[in-house]
């Protein structure tokens, strides 16, 4: 099964509370951002994954809200160019996958992305916490 990037991109923007305005964001279009976060959900996790990445964003609703209000766009950290994703509907899919498939979701960023923007989105969003399943 093939994740649907516009679906699961759909999906993030629905937290409106998570995720800063359209004109406040630094990628209009942060697709490549997306593209690395849903090649780090392995072919198991893909059905039903936009479900499980909305109880995530449920689950996680104030901490979110924090990140971005401490670090998003118009926020003094973010005004130096650091913790550009913050902010971007994408970064929900990187967070998730930053708890369920840390390695994974590093190996594939490594590759692809450069390793400062989610060094700077794992150091916000802090220690690594366990989901209960």
């Amino acid at each position: 099964m093939v994740l649907d990037a516009k679906g699961v991109l759909a999906a993030a923007e629905r937290f409106p509370w998570a995720v800063a305005a359209p004109g406040e964001r630094h990628w209009p279009d942060g697709s490549d951002f997306l593209e690395v976060a849903l090649s780090a959900v392995g072919p198991e996790e893909r059905e039903g994954y936009i479900e499980r990445l909305e109880a995530f964003v449920g689950q996680h609703r104030a901490r979110l809200e924090e990140m971005l209000r401490t670090h998003g766009p118009g926020n003094k950290p973010a005004s130096r160019g650091r913790y550009a994703l913050i902010g971007q509907p994408e970064t929900l899919v990187i967070v998730e996958r930053m708890e369920s498939a840390p390695f994974l979701l590093r190996g594939q960023w490594e590759e692809k992305e450069e390793i400062v923007f989610l060094d700077d989105l794992e150091f916000v969003w802090g220690p690594r916490i366990r989901l209960s399943r």
